[in-house]
């Protein structure tokens, strides 16, 4: 996170996403100051809290991806949540402070993973010595020979190398198909409880107090060489982590530099004033998450978890509502305000073509595996990128979604027909286009539900 500019942030979002500076730039400066944050002083790190973002936009535009992206760059835990499947206390839904239980199983997720790559060599090293010693024959594990008056030096000797004859046999992929015998564990389905206050506030780890009660059975299994490994590697790498240390580490991780990203926040909004809503949650659920934003301490299954330092960014089209119909105290919470623009015809033109990963490289990856070569012509994506947003404004403005839509209608007849024609080289043109869009395109109420 140190080595990364403000600049430098927008120029890695650049790569994915087109447009939108003015939220690019929002994200770049908090997550600078969330670096900032982390080299001053204790006594004053505890007054800065983070500038919590609101992105204010219609669907399809980006507000989802430039912070999922941005969550990867820095490598922070991440989470994506939806305002409207949380509840006010008492009503049936999930409870607000499970984003927070969520947000520190990703980072458990995270820790894990890079954990398991620092070890995994030594596990691997130690699973090899485990199917070597399996590998070789009874007589020479248990070190006997036929000659009685061989010498205990001389036994060992020859023990030793039938153990390095077998490993380079090993190594050499040999002994792929060698039946083993691994003592497998049988996998416990996981208990579900069910309360009228919902899982979310039992927040005790059952399955693994139940497994520490009545521990899984095992039984004998014979398998592959090529199959023992992955089962035996896996078994290794569980046994040498350090879980207690890992949930630490989450937890902390969490604490610092995990990132929430709130979706559809102005579905909670309390209806217009004086109109009647038959949604009494509304109001409870933004009750409920005021103190989660202010700064709070959530009970979890690994330890209480502060979310005074965890940014917040929260997305909306807004469009039936205002950030004003939120409570003054929640609006007060997200300082910093990003509205995003509309996608035009020249922006669906870049999408198509400059990301990395772009939809016109997906699907000409795609189709390569069944030999069927794709050559977007210009022509070609001018029209898509003409057809898409006519649609948009014709009907129900979805943004760059739209251009996913578009494409598998395009290319629907040759993605069905690719495994049985044989290779092929398809030039994606206006011509292209227009014979497979144009009837719908000109059928606005048929464009409605296939568009």
């Amino acid at each position: 996170m140190s080595d990364l500019t403000p600049g430098q942030v927008v120029e890695q979002l650049d790569q994915h996403i087109i447009g939108q500076n003015a939220a690019k730039r929002a994200v770049a400066i908090a997550l600078r100051n969330r670096w900032r944050w982390q080299n001053l002083s204790e006594e004053m790190r505890k007054e800065v809290t983070p500038r919590n973002i609101l992105m204010i936009g219609p669907t399809g535009v980006g507000k989802t991806e430039i912070t999922r992206r941005l969550a990867t760059l820095t490598g922070a835990p991440f989470i994506k949540v939806e305002a409207t499947k949380y509840t006010e206390v008492g009503y049936y839904g999930r409870d607000v402070e499970s984003m927070i239980r969520d947000l520190v199983e990703a980072a458990i997720g995270m820790v894990k993973a890079r954990r398991r790559k620092e070890i995994e060599e030594q596990a691997r090293s130690r699973t090899e010595d485990r199917l070597v010693r399996m590998l070789v024959p009874l007589e020479e594990r248990e070190g006997t020979t036929a000659d009685a008056d061989e010498s205990t030096e001389n036994r060992k000797s020859r023990h030793e190398r039938t153990l390095a004859k077998f490993r380079d046999m090993l190594r050499e992929g040999k002994l792929e198909d060698k039946l083993v015998e691994l003592s497998v564990e049988q996998r416990r389905k996981p208990v579900q409880v069910f309360t009228n206050m919902g899982l979310e506030q039992m927040d005790m780890d059952l399955q693994g107090m139940i497994e520490k009660m009545v521990p899984r059975p095992s039984s004998p299994k014979r398998v592959p060489v090529k199959e023992a490994r992955k089962l035996m590697l896996e078994e290794e790498l569980e046994n040498m982590l350090d879980k207690d240390s890992i949930h630490e580490e989450a937890v902390h991780l969490s604490e610092t530099r995990g990132i929430i990203f709130i979706d559809e926040i102005d579905k909670i909004c309390s209806a217009a004033e004086g109109a009647k809503s038959a949604d009494v949650s509304r109001q409870g659920v933004q009750r409920d998450l005021l103190p989660i934003v202010e700064g709070t301490t959530v009970n979890t299954r690994y330890g209480q978890v502060s979310t005074e330092k965890i940014m917040f960014i929260a997305a909306g089209a807004f469009h039936r509502s205002r950030p004003s119909d939120l409570m003054p105290e929640l609006q007060g919470r997200f300082p910093i305000r990003v509205e995003l623009q509309d996608l035009v015809r020249d922006d669906f033109v870049r999408i198509l073509t400059e990301p990395a990963g772009s939809l016109t490289r997906q699907y000409t990856e795609l189709l390569a595996v069944d030999g069927i070569t794709l050559d977007f012509r210009e022509d070609g994506i001018q029209s898509l990128a003409d057809v898409a947003f006519h649609v948009n404004q014709t009907t129900q403005n979805i943004g760059a979604r739209r251009l996913q839509t578009i494409m598998e209608r395009l290319l629907e007849e040759l993605s069905f027909e690719a495994p049985d024609c044989g290779p092929r080289h398809v030039i994606i043109d206006a011509a292209f286009v227009h014979q497979r869009l144009d009837g719908i395109r000109q059928n606005e109420d048929l464009s409605r539900f296939v568009l």
